[in-house]
């Protein structure tokens, strides 16, 4: 079975680059390559990009990036996939399998790219709860009026047509294994799932890959999501992309399953986009569980949310 090491990044179409450098910019990403046909947006951690934007007359949803744990399992998906391992001419290099999964999202399994050196910022703020006390003598001070710090894309949000070929894929061809479900009036219909990188006995991020049955029978994102540093850092960039005038979507909040602390927005082009931390870990020691979806299953506090954040 082929690993799964982690998501690099997403990549959409846009029919203007400028205005998406500038919210992606107000999101807490920066510049890594630009030219006349696309943008590549890094966060503050080693990935070479964390989003791409390809120039088109018209917005949509493109695809991901996925990182492999060795060259054999580059082998492996091309031979499973009956697509050939190629040099990988995007910025960051290395070698590349591109294919498309069965809904038409473009997946590069990348090995052997070149990381960024990891930015410079400040650690997480230590909390000082009503127990197990942890700063002592050093009081926080936020720097205000700047965005978030986006270190890494943490995962995807899938809506797709066919959500058991979608499970049977994400699952038995890449090797993604299942950390909780949603289910719709009998647990055998399932219309969600949360997928996790194998690891092993290592720790790892709640999901990297979410299925979501589409209710319109349509195959797009739902949503990519961005982890900063802590919830300071969240609520200031909330602060910052309110003061900037952009389309807040839901938050601040904290998620059910994966128990994210949340706030979603609006890109220019109309996808949601999401900040989030503090985010559940899990290994093969980890008790799937499965739930009825109700608007009480999406989040454990937060602001209502409009019809509106579903499309």
């Amino acid at each position: 079975m082929i690993k799964i090491k982690d998501i690099l990044y997403v990549r959409y179409a846009t029919p203007d680059l400028q205005a998406m450098k500038q919210f992606l910019q107000d999101f807490g990403m920066s510049v890594a390559h630009e030219n006349d046909s696309a943008l590549y947006m890094a966060g503050a951690g080693d990935s070479p990009f964390v989003h791409v934007s390809e120039k088109a007359e018209q917005a949509a949803t493109l695809g991901f990036a996925l990182a492999v744990e060795s060259r054999d399992d580059l082998v492996e998906i091309a031979a499973l996939t009956d697509t050939p391992v190629l040099l990988n001419e995007e910025p960051c290099g290395g070698e590349v399998v591109r294919i498309l999964d069965p809904f038409g999202f473009r997946i590069d399994f990348l090995w052997g790219y070149e990381k960024r050196a990891e930015d410079a910022v400040r650690l997480p703020y230590k909390m000082n709860p009503s127990s197990e006390r942890s700063r002592y003598g050093n009081p926080i001070r936020v720097v205000r009026n700047a965005p978030s710090t986006v270190m890494r894309c943490g995962h995807v949000a899938l809506l797709v047509s066919d959500f058991a070929k979608a499970m049977q894929f994400y699952t038995e061809t890449l090797g993604l294994k299942v950390s909780d479900t949603y289910f719709d009036g009998t647990e055998t219909n399932l219309i969600g799932a949360f997928l996790h990188c194998d690891h092993g006995d290592e720790f790892t991020d709640h999901h990297t890959i979410a299925l979501v049955a589409s209710p319109q029978g349509e195959s797009r994102f739902d949503h990519s999501a961005f982890e900063v540093i802590d919830l300071d850092d969240l609520m200031l960039g909330n602060d910052h992309l309110e003061s900037c005038g952009y389309n807040h979507a839901w938050g601040v909040g904290r998620h059910v399953q994966g128990s994210q602390l949340f706030d979603y927005w609006r890109d220019p082009c109309g996808h949601k986009i999401e900040h989030w931390t503090d985010g559940d870990l899990v290994n093969d020691q980890w008790q799937v569980t499965t739930a009825q979806i109700t608007p009480d299953e999406l989040a454990q506090w937060a602001p209502e949310f409009s019809p509106e954040f579903f499309k």
